[in-house]
């Protein structure tokens, strides 16, 4: 028995799947599927067909046939069972017998037919069988994905201490020479007073804590605006700050040539400000710290309209001192009724349940001590999901129009009052341009990334002044769903939950450790699809 194919096609002979098992080309295997809609006859019991060269064994599923295509030769009640199992496999493997399901699961068909059929003849396989081993697993592949994973967080630790070692070297220059003396001055303020802004002491009881998170990036974009609209002045070199190197000319030869391709290199002119004023928000000062943070992903219907919306927090605890760690954290909730919160296992729950305090199932155990960029001790998981379109923070219109050879673009934001919304990035994805687009109206900033091909509209804050804001630009003809997906990044000081620590208890008397609370609601995914 020598099987030439298998195939399954539809009734009117489109060809959805066909899989070879001996050498031929392809103009005959077209031939051959192509004439056998032709030859079946109305009426007749028997499943097969034959002509001068080939006999079709076929069975029918649904509005298809499953097919085998063989040489006269063949044995036909060894076909008929291999036409069996194959007819036996498909199901496993398709979710709905119709033309979108085989076309869904095409290479698992052909990979299921490949453990039937080798050569042209039947292996002696029942259907569990061709099931596990077309699921069995590589350790070989788990290994070199493994390595390979490795190296790139190798890398990323080595391009970090490497960004690092850069910025250390820029401070020390920059306190070499006047200039450098008195902007290290100003970051200096900024940052004295950014710590005390960012992080609120909770002995008695004030929270004024979340600002902190948002305040970071606030300083940090409000620093880099002017290098975004003058970008010459940052490779332009200082008057009197001394002698120059060599190679100042060349690097900024450098960097001009990668402006010229659409790279965006204001970044690496001022990171040693913004890793300053990051570091000293993720400085702990206080013995105990507490983070309540939450991740949005929300998903918008570019008609209007919302297909997903999901928020998860956490809340993490850090201990600076072993000595302080025997405490538990009374907490206070906004008393959401879509917010359902899960404790960790060690956490007493029904210590949480009837008082909103978490500690631990065993008192005498102390919380572990953690390390200034550790990310803390998990105490509380929660979980909202709904369906109100009246709970998403930020919508977003977008409106292609075509007129002659040129696609005009108007996007509109409408944010809801229930945050103040810092950093916002809306990142707006163009077919591909010789040039930057031609933005005529804009309540915010623009940036084009050229490599790409995304236009960013950035907006420092969106608070009360601003809760609505619109965008236009022109750029040449083309179809209207280049401009989808639209991404979305933005951070705010307040969450969904509202939840706020209300103080430490400390189990061994005393009085309660110092503490400070971080509050920050980020965007993992957030699109307009």
């Amino acid at each position: 028995m020598v099987v030439l194919a298998a195939s399954i096609v539809s009734k009117n002979g489109k060809v959805l799947v066909s899989r070879q098992f001996v050498d031929m080309s392809r103009i005959r295997i077209e031939g051959l599927l192509a004439a056998f809609p032709k030859l079946i006859g109305s009426g007749k019991q028997h499943t097969y067909v034959e002509t001068e060269n080939v006999r079709y064994v076929y069975q029918p599923i649904e509005a298809m046939y499953l097919l085998l295509v063989t040489n006269k030769q063949s044995n036909i009640l060894e076909d008929l069972d291999t036409l069996r199992l194959l007819s036996k496999l498909v199901p496993e493997y398709t979710m709905s017998l119709d033309e979108e399901g085989i076309c869904q699961t095409a290479f698992e068909l052909i990979f299921a037919f490949d453990e039937v059929i080798s050569l042209g003849h039947k292996e002696n396989v029942t259907v569990a069988q061709v099931k596990q081993y077309c699921e069995m697993e590589s350790h070989e592949e788990k290994l070199h994905k493994l390595v390979l994973q490795n190296k790139i967080d190798e890398t990323k630790r080595r391009m970090k201490e490497e960004a690092s070692k850069i910025d250390q070297m820029k401070i020390e220059k920059n306190r070499g020479n006047k200039g450098g003396f008195m902007s290290s001055m100003g970051s200096g303020r900024i940052e004295s007073s950014f710590n005390d802004m960012s992080i609120s002491s909770g002995g008695g009881g004030g929270f004024g804590s979340g600002s902190g998170f948002g305040l970071t990036s606030d300083v940090d974009s409000f620093s880099s605006k002017p290098k975004v609209r003058q970008p010459s002045s940052a490779t332009a070199p200082p008057k009197g700050l001394g002698m120059k190197l060599g190679k100042t000319q060349r690097t900024n030869q450098f960097l001009e040539s990668l402006k010229a391709e659409g790279e965006m290199i204001v970044e690496d002119v001022q990171p040693s400000k913004s890793t300053q004023y990051t570091s000293a928000a993720q400085k702990l000062t206080d013995p105990v710290t507490l983070t309540a943070e939450e991740k949005l992903n929300v998903t918008l219907k570019r008609d209007g309209g919302m297909s997903h919306f999901d928020v998860q927090g956490h809340l993490s605890l850090q201990i600076l001192n072993q000595e302080d760690g025997l405490i538990q954290v009374q907490i206070e909730t906004g008393g959401n009724p879509g917010v359902i919160f899960k404790t960790h296992p060690n956490v007493n729950k029904e210590l949480f349940a009837n008082e909103n305090i978490l500690g631990l199932r065993d008192p005498s155990r102390p919380f572990p001590a953690c390390q200034t960029g550790d990310a803390g001790v998990g105490l509380l998981k929660w979980r909202m999901q709904s369906v109100d379109e009246s709970m998403v923070p930020l919508t977003i219109n977008c409106w292609p129009s075509e007129s002659g050879n040129e696609t005009y673009v108007s996007i509109e934001y409408e944010a809801s009052s229930m945050f103040d919304l810092r950093n916002v990035v809306i990142a707006v994805p163009l077919p591909a341009l010789r040039e930057a687009p031609n933005v005529r109206q804009i309540d915010g900033e623009w940036k084009y990334d050229a490599r790409n091909s995304i236009l960013e509209w950035s907006i420092l804050l969106i608070d009360n002044s601003n809760r609505s804001g619109s965008m236009e630009f022109v750029v040449p003809s083309g179809d209207s769903s280049a401009f989808f997906p639209i991404t979305v990044q933005f951070s705010a000081t307040s969450t969904y939950s509202e939840l706020k620590v209300a103080n430490i208890l400390p189990l061994k008397g005393g009085a309660p450790p110092k503490f400070s609370q971080r509050t920050q609601l980020i965007t993992e995914n957030y699109q307009v699809v």
